[in-house]
């Protein structure tokens, strides 16, 4: 009788988020994944929220026309920051008679929780260039407009907001800072650059940006992107998230709808369909999935070496050289190393006759590529 394989199981995953990483780690979990997680960034503390005030301020005595939110999350921090500081209702009056928009659904359930009216028309806004387009075609130029930013500045979006506004304010309710413990986060990087993961979440794009930063200090940078163009899948919850990996040449999968939710499908509909293999040896089936392998549902648990050995067989319709699988082995492999190992693999997989011997030329495996 089979048992039920989650969709995630034996891939190991990678995320570098701060904000929001237990929901996206225990959800990957309840798939199946091994996650890895090292915050490239955090969230600076509250202690640190002066210029929050003081942008606040500014908004108060200036009464924008227009106001453009980015994040549900900055807007419920923003008003968080007011009333700690004493200027909530304040600022709730200064924005009451604004027009209001805001990206994604998250951002407009905040700014009503607020109690302001989002104006979007028949229009919903992915981005932060879909806000500043609609702004000028809808004629709101020439007006003072206030932009919350997420962790940091949008400097093309600003910039727009400026050459079509009498005044631009921003206002930055949380900013990025280095996370705590840089050397989870090299970890992270090393075990991507080994293959080692099967996938990096990512879900910011100043995550994305420190991870590469991170990897620059390290000499890795290089190696990070390769592995991420080769046999590391790059995630990226939306296009903003996505833009610093295409701006390296990468291809990171972006759901349609730019929602965690819908990211964690969309690694779970990859991962099974590009990097689970499936096989039939008789009435056998052998599926690799990432870095475990089921036969008949059954979970292996093969030693790294041994699952290096199984990928170069599966991966060559061939007889596979001696030569060759000897790369798979560590601290100068003869012959007989080879041959222990091999032997290993073939207890360990408990399928007679799956993997063949041709004599004085190598191995090969005997299992079809099942759908």
């Amino acid at each position: 009788m089979s048992t039920r394989v989650e969709p995630l199981a034996g891939f190991r995953v990678g995320v570098t988020s701060d904000r929001r990483s237990g929901d996206l780690i225990a959800a990957l979990e309840r798939r199946g994944a091994e996650v890895l997680h090292a915050p490239a960034l955090r969230i600076a503390p509250h202690d640190q929220d002066g210029p929050v005030i003081a942008q606040t301020r500014a908004v108060i005595e200036e009464r924008p026309e227009v106001v453009l939110v980015t994040t549900g999350y900055g807007v419920r921090r923003w008003f968080e920051v007011a009333d700690a500081g004493g200027l909530g209702a304040e600022l709730t009056d200064a924005l009451e008679h604004a027009v209001v928009m805001a990206r994604g659904p998250k951002a407009v359930g905040a700014v009503r929780a607020a109690g302001l009216d989002d104006h979007r028309g028949a229009r919903e806004y992915d981005t932060t260039a879909a806000m500043v387009d609609d702004l000028i075609a809808s004629g709101l130029t020439r007006k003072r407009v206030a932009i919350q930013v997420h962790g940091y500045t949008d400097e093309m979006q600003v910039g727009r907001l400026r050459e079509v506004s009498e005044q631009v304010l921003t206002v930055t309710p949380y900013r990025w800072v280095s996370p705590r413990s840089p050397d989870r986060l090299n970890r992270l990087i090393q075990a991507a650059c080994e293959q080692r993961l099967d996938a990096v979440a990512f879900t910011s794009a100043p995550g994305v940006e420190a991870t590469l930063a991170a990897a620059e200090r390290s000499g890795r940078r290089d190696q990070l992107i390769a592995a991420l163009a080769g046999g590391v899948l790059p995630f990226a919850v939306g296009p903003m998230t996505a833009a610093p990996l295409r701006a390296n040449g990468l291809d990171p999968a972006v759901p349609e709808r730019h929602r965690l939710g819908a990211m964690i499908r969309l690694i779970c509909d990859r991962l099974d369909a590009d990097r689970a293999r499936r096989f039939r040896f008789g009435d056998t089936r052998i599926e690799l999935r990432g870095h475990v392998v089921l036969v008949d549902d059954r979970p292996l648990s093969l030693a790294p070496h041994a699952l290096d050995l199984l990928r170069m067989l599966v991966d060559n319709d061939r007889v596979v050289s001696r030569a060759e699988l000897m790369g798979c082995l560590s601290d100068e492999p003869d012959d007989h190393a080879l041959d222990v190992a091999m032997s290993r693999l073939r207890q360990s997989l408990g399928v007679p006759g799956l993997i063949t011997t041709v004599v004085k030329r190598g191995y090969r495996f005997a299992g079809e590529l099942d759908g």
